[in-house]
């Protein structure tokens, strides 16, 4: 989903995930290389026709927003990771990220278990 914009639209895509709704003048400001604002309303129009903004009126002129929250564009995206590099196997790509424990503090082991066992009681009911 995301993984397929082109560089500079999934930078400004993430911009607003991070600090929501822009006008077009904050997202220039905002971005490392200054690009002219027809530039940016460019992308953003392009962004708008395949879904990924919206845009609203305000006294600033347009706010534009991501149209997918971020929680369901990250699912997504884990998702496509998930079918690309084990072969669909959640409990594939939960090991992999297990194998590296000795980066996971104890408390961040407890969240996975607390994790597991609300996944476990969720399904029983």
């Amino acid at each position: 989903m995301l993984n397929n914009l082109p560089p500079r639209e999934r930078q400004i895509v993430d911009m607003l995930y991070e600090r929501g709704a822009m006008a077009v003048s904050d997202i220039c400001d905002s971005l490392p290389d200054r690009l002219s604002g027809s530039a940016v309303r460019a992308m953003l129009t392009r962004l708008e026709q395949k879904g990924f903004v919206q845009r609203e009126s305000s006294d600033r002129g347009f706010l534009f927003s991501p149209t997918v929250t971020e929680a369901k564009a990250s699912s997504t995206a884990l998702g496509q990771i998930v079918r690309t590099f084990f072969n669909g196997s959640p409990v594939s790509a939960a090991s992999a990220l297990l194998g590296m424990s000795e980066k996971l503090e104890d408390s961040d082991l407890d969240e996975l278990e607390a994790m597991i066992a609300a996944a476990r009681a969720r399904k029983g009911a």
